[in-house]
This record gives structure tokens, C-alpha cells and sequence, in this order.
């Protein structure tokens, strides 16, 4: 079973002042994921300047699609995808 990981980081220097409502925006898309069996996890970054999203069973171009999707896309300051193979 693959596993595709995003690690966001957001641009803290640059962050709206309507942040809580972009934020209520991604919990919702975020949400919809998880209902869908295609977002496995999410972990906040402890530092509170963006996550990591574990996805499962889509591969890395379909992940790339869904992340530019989210509002916090539009504020990050990078993003890496790593391909993860789940050892048993």
C-alpha cells in the first residue's frame, strides 16, 4: 500500500489577517479527505508553521493536485513530497 507524503510549510511573515476563516476553509477540505479514505493523517508541525499530510492509496501527481487545492497552498513556503513504502 503506497503512502505519499506533504510536508507544508507556511510563509509566517505573510500571513492574512483573515487567517482563523482560510483556516476554517482547510479543516473543512481537510475533513472531506479523511471522509474519502484518501488522507491517512495529519500532524500540526509542532512550531505551528504548517503540517504534514500522510496520504494513502492516490499517487504523487494526484496528491501535487489535491494540495494546490488547499487554501494554505497559496501561503506556503515550500512543500516536499516523499514517496513512503509501508513495511510490515
Amino acid at each position: 500500500m503506497n503512502r505519499i507524503e506533504a510536508i507544508l510549510t507556511l510563509d509566517m511573515d505573510n500571513i492574512p489577517s483573515n487567517f482563523q476563516e482560510i483556516l476554517k476553509h482547510e479543516q473543512e477540505i481537510v475533513a472531506k479527505w479523511k471522509a474519502e479514505g484518501i488522507l491517512e493523517h495529519l500532524f500540526l508541525r509542532e512550531a505551528r508553521n504548517g503540517a504534514v499530510l500522510i496520504f494513502k492509496d492516490i499517487d504523487e501527481e494526484q496528491v501535487k493536485e489535491l494540495m494546490k487545492t488547499l487554501p494554505f497552498y497559496q501561503l506556503k513556503k515550500s512543500i516536499e513530497y516523499l514517496s513512503l513504502i509501508q513495511q510490515f
